[in-house]
């Protein structure tokens, strides 16, 4: 009896985990470059009551075993990076990336982090950052005077200066991609950082080498579905009510047993 009532508890403690990151995904469903998760469960180890193929008699085995799970835990929170949608704005330094890849951001500490938030602006020297002052790899600087900023499909950023004709080249925006992204540490600030399992980044020009385009005016919203992670909610807060019920329903056999001498 006591068995059912551990198993149910790690039901519980699963569903909890679940809702958390169920949570996160919905609170973000307007951040962009945002990519929600999931939780991967594992069944927990199993006692063995009897093995299959134990012998029953000198010509006959059991053709089927007796075991006795422990439960469930959560394994990971896997990270899924699938095209969130595309959300129009008109801003010259709004950029998405359609396909894969990460732009290039350059910490206070040195340290160049990944991001898919292509929400841009420029310091009073003009240098162009993140929303947090992240100063964006490799460096641009637009100039005070640009009537207009213009970025190609391929990364080439051009201003328009007074007095001429043409556009002057100021950047060239580069993009990494990883063998592993759901490996990704990430640390808030819509940043992440490599980590073993992601694998080192690899960099190159918006659409070679297999990766994304950037398309200038256009920012990559949440792949966050609503109705995906409501029904997910919904699921999750029946299991949770199912193992609590597990419990009540152990704890009342258990009551049965020890009114047995009454």
């Amino acid at each position: 009896m006591l068995r059912s009532l551990w198993s149910a508890s790690t039901g519980m403690k699963g569903q909890e985990s679940n809702i958390a990151v169920i949570s996160n995904n919905l609170s973000n469903v307007t951040t962009a470059g945002f990519k929600k998760s999931r939780v991967d469960f594992q069944d927990l180890m199993y006692q063995t009551i009897v093995e299959a193929g134990a012998p029953i008699s000198t010509d006959n085995n059991f053709p089927v075993g007796i075991q006795l799970g422990h439960g469930v835990r959560p394994v990971a929170t896997h990270r899924l990076f699938t095209q969130g949608e595309l959300q129009q704005t008109d801003q010259p330094l709004d950029v998405l990336i359609q396909g894969k890849g990460f732009f290039q951001v350059e910490l206070p500490n040195g340290e160049i982090a990944y991001s898919r938030d292509g929400a841009w602006k420029t310091t009073e020297d003009g240098v162009v950052v993140t929303s947090d002052g992240y100063t964006v790899l490799p460096q641009m600087i637009v100039p005070m005077e640009a009537k207009g900023i213009n970025i190609t499909t391929g990364g080439i950023v051009a201003v328009k200066l007074p007095g001429q004709a043409e556009l002057e080249v100021i950047g060239q925006i580069e993009i990494a991609d990883f063998i592993n992204p759901s490996g990704l540490n990430a640390i808030g600030k819509n940043l992440y950082l490599p980590t073993g399992s992601s694998g080192d980044p690899i960099a190159g020009l918006p659409g070679t080498d297999e990766l994304g385009e950037v398309i200038q005016g256009y920012l990559e919203m949440s792949n966050v579905k609503v109705v995906e992670e409501m029904v997910n909610m919904i699921v999750a807060q029946r299991a949770y009510e199912a193992n609590s019920k597990t419990i009540q329903t152990s704890d009342t056999m258990l009551q049965i047993a020890n009114n047995l001498k009454r």
